[in-house]
């Protein structure tokens, strides 16, 4: 099975991803986690996205496809994945051409987003380059620009499953679960 996460930075998607992971026995994968890992880089494309990211932009599409494709090319991915933050743009969505089963989409607000991140920091209790106030503003407006229009795109082909991000973490999780039985039961995404 093969699923897509999609909300605003701050959502949840990593907590669900991660949860799912272990529930179906399928391997997560973040856009955001390759990115930040080539972040870390001293190459002139880790540099770049690095850059990008604090920017609070999106890295683009002649990037972010083949780095996508290539991940899922693996034999980890071939019986299925979660895969968070990826298809970002409508120009991403029609270019990628693996069959999607189900792609969810954890509503939140943005208030409620930025109230969660302003409580997040990195591992050593300080807060990451990519996620100032600035920065995650920016994410979050885009987000709603250029990620929206997906969320349409899979929509008119029966694949969008809305879900409420606003929940205790175990409930978001027993939604999503509860959707992809039904799925998998040949029920579709209506339900």
């Amino acid at each position: 099975m093969n699923v897509l996460l999609y909300g605003i930075q701050g959502s949840g998607k990593s907590t669900q991803g991660k949860l799912l992971a272990r529930h179906l026995h399928l391997p997560y994968l973040s856009t955001g986690h390759i990115f930040r890992d080539m972040a870390k880089e001293g190459s002139r494309e880790g540099r770049y996205i690095k850059e990008t990211l604090a920017a609070g932009l999106l890295v683009p599409d002649e990037i972010t496809i083949p780095i996508v494709e290539k991940y899922l090319s693996r034999i980890e991915y071939k019986k299925g994945w979660i895969l968070d933050g990826f298809p970002r743009t409508i120009s991403q969505a029609e270019k990628f051409k693996t069959k999607i089963d189900v792609a969810f989409y954890l509503l939140v607000s943005d208030k409620e987003a930025l109230w969660r991140l302003s409580f997040r920091m990195g591992p050593k209790g300080e807060i990451r380059e990519d996620e100032t106030l600035m920065a995650i503003r920016k994410r979050i407006d885009l987000f709603h620009k250029v990620t929206e229009p997906v969320l349409e795109y899979y929509r008119k082909r029966d694949l969008l499953v809305e879900i409420s991000g606003e929940k205790k973490i175990e409930e978001i999780c027993e939604d999503l679960i509860g959707k992809i039985r039904w799925y998998q039961k040949g029920n579709g995404n209506k339900g």
